[in-house]
């Protein structure tokens, strides 16, 4: 879309998010940490971006049918981009999300028009701590909802659409607002894993000496190989004890980095006072690794990474409660 022209519809506000240069987080003898706003699209995330592109796939291809609803298991961060387009192309949602997620999440996706679905967390599980065993739960019910309705299911962890939108769009946009600046590694949260691959896989087409690591939680680095030592933490939105993810070939991981809760959300809370950016755990997590990178193997270099949520989606949590 040509910028600065008029929105059709809010469809045309996802993406071109900024890229801003992190200068009061670290200094330039450090190095430099790129961040995209990624709350900065309509729903506050990265998923936006997933959810368009995925619908619209689908779409194209005939897996979606006028009239057919649409039904997808969340975080709360996919729930609200897919709640956002399929307000506007009409189509019915239902959300299916665990009760160990942020309220906030919930409300949002009510508020658009979503049909939100809440599963307990198991017995033994922590609020605000959503394990992989609890995900395995909200997969159940979700699978029986898509039978019963013969409803589309988005399909985040599979579908190409959630690569393809940040491969196509993502990655050209830091390319582009990069402005020649070298980009030397990347760093991302590991969720479904399809910013870090489209990104990632666009960016070494660009610069085949770019480095690429996979953020985890210090406890739940099952991705990196590492013995699973607890699956609850405090990041939400990945880290859900799964050793193998579609869209992750590990062929073209570089290095994994291992964030603690205590490390991410440190580093959410120095973004929101040194940098006037307020994001969640999961962008904490990612500018946390940037920073560990900067004071060892890439001292001196130039790292991206995504504010991939808003803040305000976890005001109830440990993240800004006790402020």
């Amino acid at each position: 879309m040509k910028e600065n022209a008029l929105c059709k519809s809010v469809l045309d506000a996802i993406g071109n998010t900024p890229l801003v240069e992190l200068s009061r987080l670290v200094s330039r003898d450090e190095g430099r940490i790129f961040a995209k706003l990624e709350y900065l699209n309509p729903g506050f995330s990265k998923k936006d971006r997933a959810a368009k592109q995925i619908l619209e796939d689908a779409e194209k291809s005939g897996e979606l049918r006028p009239g057919q609803t649409v039904v997808e298991l969340t975080s709360g961060n996919m729930g609200t981009g897919l709640a956002i387009v399929c307000a506007i192309k009409g189509y019915h949602f239902v959300a299916v999300m665990s009760r160990g997620n942020s309220i906030e999440r919930a409300r949002m996706m009510a508020a658009l028009g979503a049909e939100v679905i809440l599963v307990n967390q198991l017995p033994g599980s922590t609020p605000g701590q959503v394990s992989g065993d609890d995900l395995a739960e909200v997969e159940k019910v979700t699978r029986q909802i898509v039978k019963e309705r013969n409803a589309f299911r988005a399909d985040q962890f599979n579908h190409m659409g959630n690569f393809r939108a940040h491969y196509l769009n993502t990655a050209r946009e830091i390319i582009e607002q990069a402005d020649g600046c070298r980009i030397d590694a990347f760093c991302d949260f590991a969720g479904t894993g399809g910013s870090f691959s489209g990104i990632s896989k666009a960016l070494k087409e660009h610069n085949p000496a770019l480095k690429a690591y996979l953020v985890e939680p210090e406890k739940c680095a099952v991705l990196s190989g590492k013995k699973l030592l607890s699956p609850n933490h405090k990041i939400q939105g990945g880290g859900y004890s799964m050793a193998e993810l579609r869209f992750i070939d590990k062929k073209t991981v570089d290095g994994y980095l291992r964030v603690s809760d205590e490390e991410a959300v440190d580093a959410a809370r120095k973004l929101a006072e040194k940098e006037g950016l307020f994001a969640g755990f999961s962008s904490g997590a990612n500018a946390a690794a940037a920073m560990k990178l900067l004071k060892g193997e890439l001292r001196g270099k130039s790292i991206v990474v995504l504010l991939c949520d808003s803040g305000l989606k976890y005001l109830s949590t440990d993240l800004w409660k006790d402020l």
